[in-house]
């Protein structure tokens, strides 16, 4: 038997006042693309016509209503959302591919993701091995593993940089790295950051 806390809340009537209340509350805690809280209200829409018979069509309609206000006021904006999350993801070592793949999945536009992607250059003038750096660093792969696993370890650190989205070059360039230093000039960002 399941404790009551484990049971499932039986969902509320999805009306637009309760739709906009929800969407505030998601906006509130997450940061989302027009798409992606469209996909949120439409689940709970979805839910609601499930268990409480309401209409399906007339929650959807609300639903898009609830989305072209907050766009138009402000509250949601797909470009400076991809930059945002472009850059996080960046900053953690995450490829263009992957940077890529997780925008689609949130909803935004091809034209977002690629403006998105284009800033990066000034964060770094070759944003994918710079990101290649930063993941290698936080994994501690090549230059920036021990001198014995490193030896061993190559062709393992040269995967784990392709199942991350590099491309080859980029991973030979950064596993092959003599010393961290070097790779760190090469990429033009002098400043280490802390492991």
């Amino acid at each position: 038997m399941k404790p009551d806390r484990q049971k499932r809340r039986t969902p509320r009537v999805a009306t637009p006042k309760s739709l906009e209340n929800a969407a505030l509350h998601h906006l509130a805690r997450y940061a989302s693309s027009a798409e992606n809280l469209r996909r949120v209200l439409a689940r709970r829409v979805e839910r609601s016509a499930r268990f409480h018979e309401t209409s399906i069509e007339e929650g959807l309609v609300a639903v898009d209503e609830i989305i072209a206000r907050f766009v138009a006021s402000g509250l949601l904006d797909d470009a400076g959302y991809a930059e945002a999350k472009a850059l996080s993801l960046f900053r953690r070592g995450a490829s263009a591919r992957k940077i890529r793949f997780a925008l689609v999945q949130k909803g935004v536009r091809e034209e977002d993701i690629e403006t998105a992607l284009t800033s990066l250059t000034r964060e770094s003038g070759d944003p994918e091995l710079a990101a290649a750096i930063k993941l290698a660093r936080r994994r501690r792969l090549g230059p920036f593993s021990a001198p014995g696993v490193r030896d061993a370890g190559r062709e393992k650190h040269l995967a784990a940089l392709a199942r991350a989205g590099f491309g080859y070059d980029i991973a030979r360039r950064v596993i092959d790295a003599k010393t961290a230093a070097d790779l760190e000039e090469e990429a033009g960002s002098p400043e280490r950051e802390p492991l």
